[in-house]
């Protein structure tokens, strides 16, 4: 017989392993390289007018943009394609 320490133990070992199976697509994202056209990988993402400053707009999976440079505090600075259409910065890291 199994003691319920033991259970528990098995039981929180799978509960883990399957959080890691479930994660969201946006796990596999990478930083964006300076000069390129990138697609967001997030569900959303959003525009900012300085990093951590006011939101100007969201983009959404699949949409692009187009990495400028420069990088500052998780940051990137570039144009956000689709209905946004303007220049902003958005949180590295969330690109495919």
């Amino acid at each position: 017989m199994v003691s319920r320490s033991v259970a528990r133990a098995a039981a929180t070992l799978l509960a883990g392993a399957i959080a890691i199976v479930a994660a969201p697509v946006a796990a596999y994202a990478d930083t964006g390289t300076i000069g390129q056209r990138e697609t967001v990988c997030a569900a959303d993402l959003f525009v900012r007018t300085d990093p951590n400053g006011a939101w100007m707009g969201t983009l959404y999976r699949g949409q692009t943009f187009l990495v400028e440079g420069p990088r500052s505090g998780g940051y990137v600075y570039g144009f956000a394609y689709g209905h946004i259409n303007r220049r902003g910065w958005v949180q590295d890291g969330w690109f495919c």
